[in-house]
């Protein structure tokens, strides 16, 4: 099929989107001169600031270049090497990470416990501690939490303080995966604070690249103890940038004016009219009520490929016919609607095919509506 459009913006990931004009102009600016390296900028001064400006607390922040070092590195900061994290089955650490958490923490077994929507809960968590304690099965010492999920669903703060609870009663250290964490607050529309260190939150990776930076994390630490000699931790993992400011400048663009929350709520406003667009085409099937920035829908494996034919990149995570559609902070509503289009164009003819033959009713040669 002829495309009658050009596509520039697909829905694969929020991570094939461009720097935003906020984090693309500090960058300019922490470029125009000389600077310290190895942290001591004012621009890495300044975004570790607004991190803490942003919590409303005394947190230690660390940048590195990626979120699977500032999950493997600070999982690391509370397990050793005979410790166990329990996490989701589908959580980024134990399905896209290649290992990380277990190469940085020397060893620690990642338990992965089921959970509607990727979430998990209080219960199934208290199951999982009281399957074995015994010195032949690796200590629990962790609970990693994806917020948002990678289902798209977002923990609530109520969910949040209940996990805590149980972990506080069992000695466990609570780490959050925020790749996503903008969506999931302009979801909430919670304070940050709300949903990390007052939810029970020991250590945050704080995501930015897929709201709009080039190339960097921070790992946020409420619970000070914990980031005891994390500098050494970073450098030895190769984590430590020395032209500093280049990771730092952009998140002072992102927060220094809200534009991080913006481009967030942006793109979960994206993904709701995406899913208001599909939900009606005849045969499509939502998967999951969108939270955040993602919507899962299931389609038929032929329309997939046709789609993919057509030039539209987007992934099939769970499944062959179940497709994930991202929207980024560029996202536009023509994008939905060119994909809608197509989409709608592709399962026209299914739907005629699988559509009942009608009998007339007598008498009467309307429609009942």
């Amino acid at each position: 099929m002829k495309k009658t459009h050009p596509i520039s913006r697909h829905f694969a990931s929020d991570n094939n989107a461009g720097i935003c004009p906020e984090a693309f102009a500090a960058l300019a600016h922490a470029n125009a001169n000389h600077a310290v390296g190895y942290g001591g900028d004012r621009w890495t001064s300044r975004a570790c600031n607004l991190i803490r400006k942003t919590f409303e607390t005394d947190c230690q922040v660390f940048f590195v270049f990626n979120g699977s070092a500032a999950n493997g590195l600070a999982l690391a900061s509370i397990c050793r090497s005979y410790h166990s994290v329990l996490c989701h089955e589908v959580a980024h650490v134990e399905n896209d990470e290649c290992g990380g958490p277990e190469f940085f923490t020397g060893g620690a077994k990642l338990r992965c416990l089921p959970g509607k929507g990727g979430k998990l809960t209080p219960q199934v968590i208290t199951s999982a501690l009281s399957q074995r304690t015994d010195l032949h099965f690796p200590k629990t010492r962790a609970i990693s939490l994806t917020q948002a999920t990678e289902m798209g669903t977002v923990y609530t703060p109520a969910e949040l303080r209940a996990i805590a609870k149980v972990a506080r009663r069992n000695g466990l250290g609570i780490h959050m995966d925020g790749a996503r964490f903008a969506n999931a607050l302009a979801s909430l529309g919670v304070p940050p604070k709300a949903i990390t260190w007052q939810a029970g939150v020991d250590v945050l990776s704080f995501g930015a690249t897929k709201n709009g930076v080039p190339v960097g994390e921070a790992v946020v630490f409420f619970n000070h103890a914990l980031a005891s000699e994390f500098e050494w931790r970073a450098k030895q993992a190769g984590q430590l940038a020395s032209k500093m400011r280049f990771i730092a400048a952009p998140w002072v663009g992102l927060l220094s004016g809200g534009a991080w929350l913006r481009h967030a709520a942006h793109a979960n406003r994206m993904c709701r009219l995406l899913a208001r667009r599909l939900k009606r085409i005849a045969g499509v099937r939502l998967l999951h009520r969108p939270q955040a920035n993602a919507v899962f829908v299931e389609l038929p494996q032929a329309i997939i490929e046709s789609l993919h034919r057509q030039g539209w990149h987007f992934y099939t995570l769970t499944g062959p016919t179940e497709a994930r559609l991202m929207c980024a902070w560029d996202t536009t509503p023509s994008d939905v609607e060119a994909f809608a289009a197509d989409l709608e164009g592709l399962m026209a003819p299914t739907s005629r095919r699988r559509a009942p033959a009608r009998t007339p009713s007598r008498g009467s040669s309307r429609s009942a509506h």
